[in-house]
């Protein structure tokens, strides 16, 4: 597959860029930073990918740099295939209640600019007869919970915006693909308790790679959040009063 990916140069992002080029995928890294853009396309050279590896700076906090991006991409690999989002801000609730700012770019970064550079990317996928969507957004987006009120609810609006895609234009040849981690072991986590379920970046690009692969509409990672969010998602509200998960 010919793919755009806009979050490749760490975490989760990182170990899937790293299979895909491994089996042969070729990728245009797009990303906010230059010095991280250019490490990250020597790590892929280093694991069989084609040198040297396109990449563009395209940073979700300016939505003017979308269109150049996608376009430039496009141009460095003959057409796309897919475009693959895992770029994205987090911040604990308490960090967030007590900085108004902080916030408002977490909300705007995660969903609102997310989803203009989805519609970006759409346009681009559907010009060239279709192709794989795939963006990542989050358990946290199941159900308000205490401990991630605001950042779930970017993530919330986020899978809905994502679904909606997939119903309007799967028939078209579009295949838009939702993956909802939960706790994964990267440096956006650093600093947390992990839970006894929290997964590896390598073990969950596997199973987003399949999902890929399927055409997926909706990917847990790891697979037993899909279990655990559904038992959340099935809780009355007196019980979600009650309990901080």
């Amino acid at each position: 597959m010919r793919v755009a990916f806009l979050g490749a140069t760490k975490g989760m992002g990182r170990a899937l860029a790293r299979l895909m080029v491994e089996r042969g995928d070729t990728i245009c890294l797009l990303g906010r930073s230059s010095v991280d853009l250019e490490r990250s396309a020597t790590d892929l050279s280093v694991r069989g990918a084609a040198d040297p590896v396109p990449s563009v700076v395209c940073d979700l906090e300016k939505p003017e740099t979308f269109a150049g991006a996608v376009d430039a991409a496009r141009e460095a690999l003959g057409g796309l295939d897919a475009v693959i989002v895992t770029a994205g801000v987090f911040a604990i609730q308490e960090d967030l209640e007590a900085d108004p700012l902080l916030a408002e770019r977490l909300v705007r970064v995660n969903f609102s600019n997310t989803v203009v550079f989805c519609e970006v990317a759409k346009k681009a996928l559907l010009d060239d007869g279709g192709g794989t969507l795939c963006v990542f957004s989050s358990v946290a987006g199941e159900r308000g919970r205490k401990p991630v009120i605001i950042y779930g609810a970017a993530k919330a609006g986020l899978t809905h915006y994502l679904e909606g895609l997939d119903h309007k234009h799967r028939a078209e040849g579009l295949r838009v693909i939702t993956v909802k981690p939960g706790f994964v072991k990267t440096s956006m986590t650093a600093g947390l308790e992990p839970p006894p379920f929290a997964g590896e970046p390598d073990a969950v690009a596997r199973r987003v790679l399949g999902a890929i692969d399927r055409g997926a509409p909706v990917v847990y990672a790891p697979a037993p959040w899909r279990l655990i969010m559904a038992v959340i998602r099935a809780l009355p509200r007196a019980i979600m009063r009650r309990i901080n998960f």
